[in-house]
Parts: C-alpha cells; sequence; structure tokens
C-alpha cells in the first residue's frame, strides 16, 4: 500500500467516525469478554447440508424461523452459477429441502448468479428470529451478476421479494441492481465487485434511516475484501454509507465478509468471517459489538469458529448464529474432504 493509499484510509477512517453525529462509546473489554462466553460453540455437531451431488458446493446459510418451523435458504453452486435453495427444519439438526426459490434466467442482469439472503429477519438474541414484512412482503437481498462461474465478473447487489416466505417459489426480482460497483458513487472499496450482503431494520435509526445494509464488497485499488454499510428508507433505494469500510484489515489479499447482526442486551453483535490474515487458519468466524451499529471493536480472543475436523480442514467460516431454548447453534459453511457443505456447532454437545 502506498503513501497515498495510506492517507486515504485514514481520512477515511476519520470521515466514518464523524457520520452518526454522536459521542462514540465504546464497547468494554469485559463487555466483550462476556458476549464471547455467551455466544461461543465448542461441540462440533457435523454436517447438516449437503447438495446430494458432490459436484455441487452449498454455501452461506440464513437461518429464520416462520409458523413455528424453522427455514434456511442457502446457495448452490453447480460449475455454471449460483442459484438460491430453501429447506426446512423442526429441530435445527435435522433439514429437508424444499426447492428453489431464486433461479437462473435468460438475458438479464443477474442471469447466472443469484445468491439470496432473507432480509428483516429479528436479530433480538434468543428472539423470535421470524423475518418482518415490508409494505406486505418479504424481502431478499441477492448477489447477481451475469458471468458464468464461481463468484465470476462484476457482481452487484439485486433486490428480491415474495409474499409466502416459507413455500419453494420463485421470488420476484427488481429490474436491475441496487447497489453496484458501476455507481457513480461507487467507493474506492467497492468498485471492483460486491459480494454478500444483509439487510436488517434499525429501528433506533442511528443512521437516520429504517433500513442497514451490510456488505463486503473490493475496490480496484483496495485489493483486499471488506465490510460496509449502505442505507435506504423503502428497500429498494440504497445509498452508501460512510466513506469507508466498518471492517476491514487494509490489507492485499485478506477478506472481512458475511456479516449477521443480533442484539445481545444494549449491544450488538456483528458475527462475520476473515479469510487469509497472516498466521493461523485460511478462514474462520469472529465477531465484532458496537452500541450504534456504525462503529465496531472486533473480539482479539479466540477465533468462534476455525478448521479442526475432515470437513472443515480447509475453511470453517460464513456465519449465521442463533439461540434457541438455552443452546446456541452455530452454522457455517466448511470446506474438507467432503467438498462444500454446511455445518453446525453448539454450544452444548448434542451428539
Amino acid at each position: 500500500m502506498n503513501i497515498s493509499r495510506v492517507l486515504t484510509v485514514l481520512v477515511s477512517v476519520l470521515l466514518l467516525s464523524c457520520n452518526s453525529g454522536l459521542k462514540v462509546k465504546k464497547v468494554p473489554d469485559d463487555v466483550m469478554q462476556k458476549i464471547y462466553d455467551e455466544v461461543k460453540t465448542p461441540y462440533k455437531y457435523g454436517i447438516v447440508m449437503t447438495s446430494g451431488d458432490s459436484t455441487k458446493m452449498v454455501d452461506s446459510p440464513t437461518v429464520f424461523r416462520n409458523n413455528d418451523k424453522w427455514f434456511m435458504t442457502y446457495i448452490v453452486f453447480d460449475g455454471h452459477g449460483y442459484e438460491t435453495w430453501l429447506a426446512e427444519s423442526y429441530d435445527l439438526l435435522n433439514w429437508d429441502t424444499l426447492g428453489k426459490i431464486l433461479l437462473f434466467t435468460k438475458n438479464t442482469w443477474d442471469a447466472t448468479q443469484k445468491a439470496g439472503y432473507v432480509s428483516l429477519i429479528d436479530i433480538e438474541w434468543g428472539g423470535s428470529y421470524k423475518p418482518e414484512k415490508f409494505r406486505d412482503r418479504f424481502w431478499m437481498s441477492y448477489l447477481g451478476g451475469s458471468d458464468r462461474g464461481y463468484e465470476a465478473g462484476k457482481l452487484k447487489t439485486g433486490i428480491a421479494s415474495t409474499e409466502h416466505i416459507d413455500i419453494p417459489q420463485e421470488w420476484r426480482c427488481e429490474g436491475k441492481p441496487v447497489l453496484s460497483p458501476d455507481d457513480v458513487n461507487a467507493r474506492w472499496y467497492d468498485n471492483a465487485t460486491i459480494y454478500k450482503s444483509l439487510i436488517i431494520e434499525d429501528k433506533e435509526e442511528y443512521t437516520g434511516h429504517s433500513f442497514v445494509m451490510y456488505y463486503n464488497a473490493k475496490g480496484d485499488t483496495a485489493r483486499y475484501e471488506s465490510i460496509a454499510m449502505a442505507v435506504s428508507d423503502d428497500m429498494k433505494t440504497w445509498t452508501r454509507f460512510g466513506n469507508a469500510p466498518v471492517i476491514s484489515k487494509y490489507r492485499k489479499g485478506t477478506i472481512c465478509g458475511d456479516a449477521q447482526i443480533s442484539r445481545i442486551g444494549k449491544v450488538y453483535v456483528m458475527f462475520f468471517f476473515g479469510a487469509f490474515w497472516g498466521d493461523g487458519p485460511q478462514a474462520f468466524d469472529k465477531f465484532a459489538c458496537s452500541y450504534d451499529l456504525i462503529h465496531w471493536k472486533e473480539w482479539q480472543g479466540a477465533d468462534l469458529i476455525s478448521p479442526s475436523e475432515t470437513y472443515d480442514r480447509k475453511y470453517a467460516h460464513k456465519p449465521w448464529v442463533v439461540k434457541w431454548n438455552d443452546v446456541v447453534y452455530h452454522f457455517y459453511t466448511a470446506v474438507g474432504d467432503h467438498g462444500r457443505v454446511i455445518a453446525l456447532a453448539t454450544s452444548e454437545k448434542l451428539n
């Protein structure tokens, strides 16, 4: 990184600190420790979702609850591109695949890539985990593109919606991306490609808007992946928030991505994954804490999940964490001797 880039990053971080117009309250170390003790999942349960086809890869779980049943959206890569699938469960352990909800299309901006992530899920720790409707519809953001291959081409963020979130039917996609590296106001950290996104409701309006999107992206000169923010009041029009990422290592080749937000008491917790940070495992799950959804403090202690089993010996990453009946369930993407699958770790030994 050259001197001009260093100065740009420093100025951008300072500008981000001023965005809220509020004095930043840092999360104390003892509170961070209490959060870690609450969310840690030392027991690896095993693989809970595969494609049933060794040539296909399964990725990125999103878990929610509706009508007394659990559901998981996940994405499948078949060598051609991404499609999004839906599964159901009664116990968070045994899952049955229902079918596709985002499919390949022809001659669209997102023809071969539709990797979806359900929006507006209740973020209360141990809460309902129910997705909320907005304007009588359920919503989903998705990674979209028209190039064939794994995370191929210049990826953008799309929005889809449905009236029935627990039925395996195709969601209605908006006709154009809502966030793109080609936008005139694209930032230095997101003007190359945009990956996974998560949308939550900002009930306290810390950002001055109703909805917040956390997304990971890469810039054409910042050749590393960071987590950044965008805001909206209507789910369709999105504006970048701040002039710097909220989570980043600012080093070439590093990745910070796939945020999930929970609220434990007064503390917002961001589960995310890191990769290629240096010594240690290649990919692992971490967390950060905030009082305002904008300024985040990273946990410096042990990883929440890291490779330890044959099925996750290469990567253990991309978290989705829930607490139910006093047990913490940490779903993650595992890469090892079973290919790319979805695995589970828990706070108590269940097998």
